[in-house]
């Protein structure tokens, strides 16, 4: 597979033709959870909905961590790539490898004995609780299967591939469905089963990709043999990486306690919420993708010194999201209703209206959500990931603090929740502007 070298050449159409497969790939990543969500909520009903939904939220912020490690490294190597140093792209393969393995072990240490009392934390429901324990108690066995996908994703990306991800995704989520019918609808295992069919998919596309990876790039190879760094390479990778980690990570702690809060509403409120956010984070997974494809674009433009391409660059990107959120912005209110309905039946008129509602006011907001993560990735790309994570705080934390106080507390109640999510938006996008502005980066 060709890959796309974005320092040279026409910007829009690298950029288009670079992200396409990335938008793809993560299409098919939502397939997992979506497949789940609609056989789950059509076969097993609204307390089993509301409970992977709630598991999904979890499962989210854990694998979050592990994919911003990785983010951050695929900074690295895509600076690395555009400055043509493949001796140091050799060293900073093995060092984010065996770093970002070691936090994945720890993860798998730490989530399983911690288990209950993150379901307590969570304030889930006693009804649901042997459901929800059933689906995470499978589901994190995918832990190192992620970490797997996600840094040979990145790593292939940085290098301008981003066809082979797409391949192995695709073979797995096919693989997901096959699995999903099967464990739930045919042998009956319930909401486990739905766990397991995702977990094994990830096994496919972890350990394909890594496979690949080993046998398409030499690089690789003479980095898992021997790679010497030079000295303080290690605390410069891990700097950016935790960094980068913690932003993933804030974000969906935030989007983790407001699932709390949701929580507190009832089983009505979390199969509403559940249904709506699979619909939601589909709707604008396009613009995230894309401004992931534009942070590798602005790296590797970074590490070739090219600063007037990565501005010319800033201003296509911008004005490329901005079209496409408004456009899913207005087919989204148009046919809210609708998209409900393909996971909760037509009987639950109050569950359909209510993530009706979520999605309105929060899909109106699309072009907010999509400059805010051209924000991230240009800041990741030109090596400051700190000021990522500072609008991500901004963002989630102005979300988190109006729910908290507002929401149990006044008749508005998850009104409060919905309307919150683009108010953040907002904020962090003006803050990244200015900052943007004053020559931060």
């Amino acid at each position: 597979m060709k890959e796309i070298n974005l320092t040279s050449g026409s910007i829009f159409q690298k950029l288009v033709r670079f992200s396409l497969p990335m938008i793809a790939g993560n299409l098919l990543q939502q397939v997992y959870n979506l497949v789940d969500t609609l056989i789950v909520g059509r076969c097993l009903g609204a307390n089993a909905l509301a409970s992977v939904g709630s598991a999904y939220t979890l499962m989210t912020f854990i694998t979050s961590i592990l994919i911003g490690l990785c983010m951050g490294s695929g900074a690295f190597f895509s600076a690395d790539y555009g400055a043509g140093d493949t001796p140091r792209l050799r060293g900073d393969i093995r060092l984010s490898f065996l770093f970002i393995a070691a936090v994945a072990a720890l993860l798998c240490a730490l989530i399983y004995p911690g288990m209950p009392l993150i379901l307590r934390l969570l304030q889930t429901p006693p009804e649901l609780l042997a459901l929800t324990r059933a689906y995470v108690r499978v589901v994190f066995a995918g832990i190192p299967f992620v970490f797997l996908y996600n840094f040979f994703a990145y790593l292939l990306r940085s290098m301008g591939n981003s066809v082979a991800p797409l391949a192995l995704l695709a073979v797995s989520s096919a693989a997901n469905i096959v699995l999903d019918l099967a464990f739930v609808l045919g042998l009956r295992m319930g909401v486990g089963g739905a766990a397991l069919a995702t977990v094994i998919a990830q096994g496919l596309s972890g350990i394909g990709l890594m496979l690949y990876a080993l046998i398409r790039l030499p690089v690789l190879r003479e980095a898992a043999r021997h790679a010497p760094a030079r000295r303080g390479r290690l605390a410069e990778i891990i700097a950016c990486d935790v960094a980068t980690g913690i932003q993933q990570s804030v974000m969906n702690f935030g989007i983790l306690m407001i699932q709390g809060l949701v929580n507190s509403f009832g089983a009505g409120v979390m199969a509403s919420f559940a249904a709506a956010v699979k619909i939601d984070t589909l709707a604008y997974m396009p613009a995230q993708e894309f401004g992931n494809a534009y942070s590798l674009f602005v790296s590797q433009n970074h590490g070739a010194g090219k600063r007037e391409r990565i501005r010319t660059g800033t201003r296509m990107s911008f004005a490329a999201s901005a079209v496409f959120c408004a456009a899913v912005s207005v087919l989204i209110c148009c046919f809210a209703e609708r998209l409900m309905g393909l996971f909760v039946d037509a009987g639950e008129a109050a569950i359909i209206a209510e993530g009706a509602r979520y999605l309105r006011i929060e899909g109106a907001m699309y072009v907010g959500i999509g400059v805010l993560f051209l924000w991230y990735g240009y800041f990741r790309g030109v090596g400051r990931p700190q000021v990522s994570l500072l609008l991500t705080v901004i963002s989630l934390g102005t979300r988190v603090a109006l729910s908290y106080a507002l929401a149990p507390r006044t008749n508005w109640g998850v009104l409060v929740i919905w309307w919150a999510i683009p108010i953040g938006w907002v904020l962090a996008d003006v803050t990244g502007l200015a900052l943007y502005r004053r020559g931060c980066a």
